[in-house]
């Protein structure tokens, strides 16, 4: 595949997949491609920026209907020497993308995905700067803590959000309230750091970024924030999640 396809696919991969991102934001020039996301219920936030610009991406738009994008780009006839370009078009004095074509190596076999324009993509994403924060955890996690986490959502089903605790140096995960059922784990041992602050934490959408092919690391801060990164090879990802009081 071409550069552009694995983008875009990775793009759909670590948004999309997550299952509460719909519409991704898209800002490059000629050095940087950087995104920005924000989930249908306001908590979680994406950024990331390509490990090297995207050539085809030096403009702002929006990458909508992530669905259809993603079912576009798994189509076999593409996976084998299609082509796949920006179509732009001049507004005013500038050329701005309008879509994405796709062709089968035949020519015979085609599709045209629409983009979002800067100014509609500005509008319905009003961006929601992270300030940056002190990091009071900063882990990398392992799958076996990974796997313990969803065995823990299984066994608490009915629980939303998780709460991050340290004590004698190690990270708990608590689930429940112990006036019904609740269960709780050590996620990571020999942490360095200490939480002060008893926040919680969406269960589902740490699983589903948790989850995601990649190198990964893990903080929280005190201050009421955490942030999941992941390095996919091509981009690297920071979720964050504004934390939430119990």
């Amino acid at each position: 595949m071409s550069f552009i396809q694995d983008a875009l696919a990775d793009i759909v991969q670590h948004t999309h997949s997550l299952g509460f991102v719909s519409l991704v934001k898209i800002v490059g020039d000629a050095n940087s491609t950087n995104l920005s996301a924000v989930g249908e219920d306001r908590k979680v936030i994406v950024e990331a920026t390509f490990k090297k610009p995207v050539a085809e991406f030096a403009a702002t738009f929006g990458l909508p209907n992530l669905a259809k994008l993603n079912t576009i780009l798994n189509i076999p006839e593409y996976k084998s020497e299609a082509q796949v370009s920006v179509v732009s078009q001049k507004v005013g004095e500038l050329n701005s993308p309008v879509g994405i074509h796709f062709e089968n190596k035949a020519g015979d076999f085609k599709n045209d995905y629409r983009l979002m324009s800067a100014e509609i993509v500005n509008e319905q994403m009003k961006t929601i700067k992270f300030k940056g924060v002190n990091w009071n955890i900063d882990i990398i996690p392992t799958a076996p803590s990974i796997q313990r986490l969803k065995f823990q959502a299984q066994a608490n089903s009915e629980v939303t959000h998780f709460v991050a605790k340290t004590e004698n140096n190690k990270l708990i995960f608590f689930f429940g309230d112990h006036s019904t059922h609740a269960g709780n784990f050590v996620f990571d041992q020999g942490v360095s750091g200490s939480l002060a602050k008893s926040w919680a934490w969406p269960v589902q959408a740490v699983i589903a970024i948790l989850s995601l092919p990649g190198d990964k690391t893990f903080k929280i801060s005190d201050q009421g924030a955490a942030m999941i990164t992941v390095d996919s090879g091509i981009a690297d990802y920071n979720y964050i999640l504004p934390a939430q009081t119990v």
